[in-house]
């Protein structure tokens, strides 16, 4: 092996990976041995080899690989510093599918909350100004925080912030001086986000090893070695998950559902993305699930101040064998729960459809919910990605179906072509036309179709017409009337709410007060409304759900507001 070339032996264990049958390990571990060996000379190969190295970190065949892949991957902070004294090009670790591979950093304009977290528990954080643009932004800003400089940057060109900075930080660094300025400002969380995010500044992260995607590791107590074959998609059935026991749910202590959302937070910044339910979950609203086959589940929920007006918003964080293999995110309404999930591409061959199906499974627990949809993007609308690796007969082939008739039309003349020609593959064109339209998975066939034409922005559609036409297009108007109508309706009583309840309430009185002849309802159905009211404002989003999917009337009046 060792007079083996490096391409060759990444190939071989490209196709040892997802073999486990006799002799395969024993492949995988000489391969591994020899490339520890190697110098890589440039950056796609060593991105490649790391790719590789985290799949068979994640599905070991047994411990004398796990140990092996773990060694190489321990070696990459120094791989990656002898390609940059090389000056090679490393501009392929830098793609958003690629970042966060140790001895590399990540450089983006993160959100608020983000970059504050970032600052208080991170190291190696600081302000990028290489790709900084239009410094008048900082005019609106800065003034509030510097004497006299709005002397210099309401009428001068070309103004020095950096240098005026520099001055007024003394001896704190830059970043965390902002920061201080910006948690001082007399404004609520909300205002400080959008006056830091408009200045659009650029942070650079260099994550420790252990927050990298090459070292990040989630403890757990026993590694799961896979033996035999990968469960394949056309193992799993969707019908038979939902409706065997799911996995049992265990809610976690505050301290340790922290822990978790940390990794959640480090996993997404390092792939330049901010998920909301990471970015503002509650610690106090995280449980797991153990999926089986070294796969675990953490279960994110919002706080009251961070929840949506209508939907309930949970958000997922899938491990196995302690690697961050995927999220999943959900917004629920009723009965009805728009998914979106995001399996990481290194892992995309490693029982994607499985663990797609258990963690549908573990939502129907603990929601209730049991229709599925699919928002365009996710299936390849406006997303080369989604139509590259198929999305669209991934989830057909599982059971969801278009829920637009001309889609579904296509998809079924595409099927017929699928079972005439072996060699037919569907073309790209083809595919975006599919994917122009939601999907839908329904549990409850004598319900099938309810859900087809809801979109939840037809409602703020209703509510926009509604605002121009009764209440002269102005948003405080409106939000005061709907709530003195609710309360009308409803008889309700405000006794042991907080102002900020009361807050919350008025946006879900809202679309609530678009349904018509409120007050007619009887005393049962008024009182399961002001109990699902209080469910959303004050309790747990869950039992908002599962009180709404006992409420029929209130679940046809707001389809139809939506469809």
């Amino acid at each position: 092996m060792p007079t083996i070339p490096i391409q060759q032996l990444l190939d071989l264990l490209d196709e040892a990976k997802r073999r486990f049958g006799k002799g395969d390990a024993q492949i995988v571990a000489a391969t591994l041995t020899s490339l520890a060996s190697k110098k890589i000379k440039d950056a796609e190969s060593l991105l490649r080899f790391h790719e590789l190295l985290l799949f068979v970190r994640a599905y070991p065949a047994n411990a004398r690989v796990l140990r092996l892949a773990e060694a190489n991957l321990n070696s990459f902070a120094d791989r990656v510093a002898a390609l940059q004294s090389a000056n090679e090009d490393l501009s392929a670790l830098a793609d958003p599918e690629a970042s966060g591979i140790a001895g590399t950093s990540v450089t983006d304009t993160f959100s608020y909350p983000i970059v504050r977290w970032l600052v208080q528990n991170q190291q190696h954080v600081k302000l990028s100004w290489d790709w900084f643009e239009d410094e008048n932004r900082l005019a609106q800003t800065w003034p509030r925080f510097m004497p006299l400089l709005e002397e210099d940057a309401a009428v001068e060109a070309n103004v020095p912030y950096r240098e005026w900075l520099a001055l007024a930080k003394g001896r704190s660094p830059e970043l965390d001086w902002l920061l201080q300025r910006f948690e001082a400002l007399n404004l609520d969380e909300k205002e400080k986000t959008e006056r830091f995010d408009a200045q659009k500044l650029y942070v650079e992260w260099t994550p420790p090893y252990r927050a990298s995607r090459t070292g990040m590791r989630l403890p757990v107590p026993k590694i799961f070695y896979q033996r035999g074959p990968l469960i394949q998609r056309r193992e799993v059935s969707l019908q038979r998950e939902l409706e065997s026991p799911p996995p049992a749910l265990r809610k976690l202590s505050v301290q340790q559902g922290a822990a978790i959302l940390e990794m959640a937070r480090e996993t997404s910044t390092i792939r330049y993305r901010e998920l909301y339910g990471f970015t503002h979950g509650d610690p106090r609203q995280v449980v797991q699930a153990e999926l089986g086959h070294g796969v675990e589940l953490y279960v994110i929920g919002l706080p009251p101040g961070r929840r949506l007006p209508l939907r309930a918003y949970h958000a997922a964080m899938i491990f196995k064998n302690g690697i961050a293999v995927g999220y999943f995110e959900g917004l629920s309404l009723f009965e009805r729960m728009e998914s979106g999930f995001n399996f990481y591409y290194s892992f995309r061959e490693g029982e994607t459809a499985w663990i797609y199906a258990r963690t549908l499974s573990v939502f129907r627990k603990l929601l209730g919910v049991s229709a599925f949809t699919l928002d365009p993007y996710q299936i390849g609308h406006e997303n080369e990605e989604g139509i590259e690796s198929g999305a669209f007969w991934f989830y057909r082939k599982l059971g969801f179906r278009p829920t637009q008739p001309e889609i579904e039309k296509l998809t079924e003349n595409e099927e017929r072509k699928l079972v005439r020609r072996n060699s037919y593959r569907t073309s790209a064109r083809t595919l975006r036309r599919l994917a122009a339209g939601p999907m839908i998975w329904e549990l409850n066939s004598g319900r099938r179709g309810d859900w087809d034409r809801f979109q939840v922005r037809n409602i703020g559609f209703n509510v926009q017409r509604q605002m121009a036409a009764h209440f002269a297009s102005d948003p405080q108007k409106m939000r005061q009337g709907s709530l003195e109508k609710l309360t009308r309706s409803l008889g309700l009583s405000f006794k042991g709410w907080s102002e900020f309840e009361k807050r919350e309430l008025t946006e879900l009185a809202v679309p609530i007060g678009l349904i018509p002849n409120l007050d007619r309802w009887d005393g049962a159905a008024k009182q399961l409304l002001k109990e699902i009211l209080s469910a959303k404002v004050k309790g747990d989003e869950a039992r908002y759900l599962k009180l709404m999917q006992r409420h029929e009337r209130l679940r046809s009046a707001m389809i139809k507001l939506g469809s």
